[in-house]
């Protein structure tokens, strides 16, 4: 079997973070790489109105260099990246799980998971309230709590779990198209009966207050946007009190329907990770029929939904049939971005890209973390107050600058700590124990006989 299987049989007293022999490389290169990939995303949510987001009408420039960005952010990046996250988050509870499981640990093993499920839910509270509204540690978290009796499925059946949500999703996002359409019609009638000087009905000022919610976010005014620039980029604490809101909002439905898409990907990664496929211990065969299989799905999918939304001039009545397509596409080219990074590690090709990609992989919850805080302060009040003020290509700058900050000062870090500053508190909280963390420390104290130590 995989080294990643002859890992788990290793026999141990008790529980503990997996050593740094016995990680899977070619997990830590996904991990890394999506990390990076993410802020193609997460810096369009930070730097420009919520509803440029998937409009690029609306600001950051919509022509030219810029619409090929949004293209390109859309089409190859747009929840892929979160995709191969969400995958890696799923194998890597079954990986802690079974790590234990295998080593004796028995109930402690679920303790330890549970333990470490929780303290990342209040880490991603203390993100998304102080830090970032975008947070992705609180839902990975609750959904965390429902992903463990499902380690025992069979990887078919998980396969076929996440191949009905993404059909059940893509089903729901039709459903609500048409439901949109109709609040849409009614909240016309409304207006029409207003100008009348007639009364509404019920429906009517219901589908009218539910239609001026929809168009602030997919087509605010010029007085929505100004109100979201002046909450960017007044103080801290005046930030930090006008996101609570929104923050509580999202929390409020936790399991939401869009949510969903992260667990579909988890449920793929537990498969993956049974089957070896995450340790790059299949064929080349295997990881090039499945890479150009993902491409040849997602690529034409996801171009033309992003054509057809730009020829609709972005029209939230219509674009919301051409985005349903969002989830095939984006499951697709999830994998095949996957598999071709599985092909680099495989072939052993660029290994000093590799060697830093699994650097930032491995302290990934500090890169995560560490890029909030860059969006911060360039782009908010109690920074550089650049919100809404660059043109969506220049944010890409920013993106590079946050790669080479993270690709150059994590194998720097690693060469010193045993894990990532978050990491190493994670752990220590997860294990109910004070790690070690230097690893000069480590290696003096692995000198010392068994019987001196403390």
């Amino acid at each position: 079997m995989s080294e990643a299987v002859d890992a788990l049989a290793t026999p141990i007293l008790e529980v503990s973070p997996v050593a740094s022999a016995d990680r899977i490389s070619s997990m830590d290169v996904l991990r890394g790489a999506a990390l990076l990939g993410i802020a193609i995303m997460n810096i369009v949510f930070s730097a420009l109105p919520m509803a440029a987001d998937w409009n690029p009408k609306v600001s950051g420039g919509s022509t030219g260099i810029n619409l090929a960005a949004f293209f390109f952010q859309y089409v190859l990046c747009d929840g892929k990246m979160r995709g191969i996250f969400s995958i890696m988050f799923g194998a890597g509870s079954y990986y802690l799980v079974m790590r234990g499981a295998k080593r004796g640990a028995g109930i402690e093993a679920v303790e330890v998971y549970y333990r470490r499920t929780l303290w990342l839910m209040l880490f991603g509270m203390a993100h998304a309230y102080l830090i970032w509204h975008g947070d992705i540690l609180y839902p990975y978290a609750l959904l965390g709590l429902i992903l463990f009796p499902l380690h025992r499925a069979n990887p078919r059946s998980l396969l076929i779990g996440a191949g009905i949500g993404v059909l059940v999703m893509t089903g729901w996002s039709v459903r609500q198209g048409f439901k949109l359409q109709e609040t849409h019609r009614l909240a016309m009638e409304a207006e029409k009966v207003t100008a009348a000087n007639k009364p509404l009905t019920d429906d009517q000022k219901e589908a009218k207050e539910s239609w001026e919610q929809r168009r602030k976010y997919f087509n605010p005014s010029a007085d929505d946007l100004k109100k979201e620039r002046a909450m960017y980029s007044g103080s801290y604490f005046n930030l930090v009190a006008k996101r609570a809101g929104k923050v509580m909002e999202w929390h409020s439905e936790p399991f939401y329907m869009s949510g969903w898409d992260m667990f579909v990907m988890m449920l793929i990664g537990i498969a993956f990770a049974k089957t070896g496929v995450l340790a790059a211990s299949r064929s080349f065969g295997f990881y090039t029929r499945m890479m150009m299989a993902g491409y040849a799905i997602g690529l034409p999918i996801g171009g033309a939904a992003a054509w057809l939304a730009w020829k609709q001039g972005f029209e939230p009545t219509q674009t919301v049939f051409v985005f349903s397509t969002y989830q095939a596409a984006r499951v697709a080219m999830t994998l095949g971005h996957m598999s071709a990074l599985l092909l680099l590690c495989k072939a052993d090709w660029l290994p000093e890209l590799r060697k830093r990609l699994a650097a930032v992989g491995q302290t990934a919850l500090s890169n995560y973390i560490a890029h909030s805080l860059i969006y911060g302060f360039v782009f908010y009040g109690y920074g550089l107050n650049q919100f809404d003020k660059l043109q969506r290509h220049q944010l890409y700058f920013v993106v590079l600058g946050m790669w080479l900050f993270s690709l150059a000062a994590s194998p720097i870090w690693l060469a010193h700590f045993r894990f990532g500053p978050l990491e190493w508190c994670w752990r220590s909280l997860t294990y109910w124990k004070r790690q070690p963390f230097r690893i000069q420390v480590d290696a003096v104290a692995a000198s010392v006989p068994e019987g001196l130590q403390a």
